[in-house]
């Protein structure tokens, strides 16, 4: 992996610094490894969950190997639950009898902008979610509070938020081969929620009343009009997300996430079973409990 040379302005103040004994010391070490861990340049700014990502290559292909980072929202506030309820595609009420609730916010076209675990905290609900959908989803939160009584407050996820002792490689691992696909922001409001495959997955409460795209979304539900879903499927190579994936004559559907030779995609239902490729490697479907 090329790097770019170290940031100039970065290292004549540090420098300085050094000067100062203990203090400048300290400033130089963090900095270099903040340097060597982003490829030889400063990020624009600092998140709360910035850290290294290891790549390896595949060809033309790089892929993400490690250490995907999800954060939180901490929603509080006296009107916490009334906003959440009428923004989220699950009941909260259910969280009376449940530690977590997953579930999924849409856009008003009935697209989904990302998926969310939900559990209670001392001071209103902890939305868990990758990291770099943060800055959108507060924004757009941040829209729709009107005159709410609700805060909200961003920080790292840990791997209790995310249910895993194993770390987040291992997590999103085992959700892939159980057919719960991650939105990331490439696919943020590219897909409905019966694509995604939330309604048999118990993301989608059709009884506890309106919020963004629920019209769309029951309606969807209730004419049988779903057509696509997310399948698992198992490649012959490593694929990436994006990738298209052909049916002999013409592209069906695409991949939405891929873990070394495990995937999941979105496609007509009708075709899983169908000699399928991307870019010309073969795919074995692979059948989720669920359906």
């Amino acid at each position: 992996m090329a790097t770019a040379d170290f940031p100039r302005p970065w290292l004549s103040r540090v420098i300085i610094l050094s000067i100062i004994p203990g203090l400048g010391f300290a400033l130089f070490v963090l900095v270099v490894r903040v340097w060597s861990a982003h490829g030889g340049s400063m990020p624009d700014k600092f998140g709360t969950c910035m850290s290294p990502v290891e790549l390896t290559t595949n060809g033309d292909k790089v892929t993400l190997m490690a250490d995907i980072r999800y954060s939180t929202i901490l929603v509080s506030g006296a009107d916490a639950f009334d906003f959440l309820q009428a923004q989220l595609s699950n009941d909260l009420r259910l969280l009376d009898d449940n530690d977590r609730l997953f579930t999924a916010w849409c856009n008003p076209k009935g697209r989904v902008i990302c998926v969310i675990t939900v559990s209670r905290d001392d001071s209103g609900y902890r939305l868990t979610l990758p990291s770099e959908l943060v800055d959108d989803v507060l924004q757009r939160l941040t829209m729709f509070r009107f005159r709410s009584k609700v805060g909200f407050e961003s920080s790292a996820a840990t791997e209790t938020h995310l249910v895993t002792e194993d770390g987040v490689d291992a997590w999103l691992l085992e959700n892939l081969r159980a057919g719960r696909a991650e939105i990331w922001k490439p696919q943020s409001e590219e897909f409905t929620p019966h694509m995604l495959n939330l309604d048999l997955l118990g993301a989608v409460n059709f009884d506890k009343g309106c919020y963004p795209g629920q019209e769309i979304v029951a309606r969807t539900h209730y004419r049988g009009a779903t057509k696509r879903r997310t399948h698992r499927f198992t490649s012959a190579e490593p694929v990436a997300p994006g990738d298209k994936i052909s049916d002999g004559e013409r592209d069906i559907g695409e991949v939405l996430n891929a873990i070394g030779t495990d995937l999941l995609a979105v496609i007509p239902t009708e075709k899983a079973d169908d000699s399928l490729t991307v870019n010309g490697i073969a795919l074995t479907h692979v059948p989720l409990e669920y359906f």
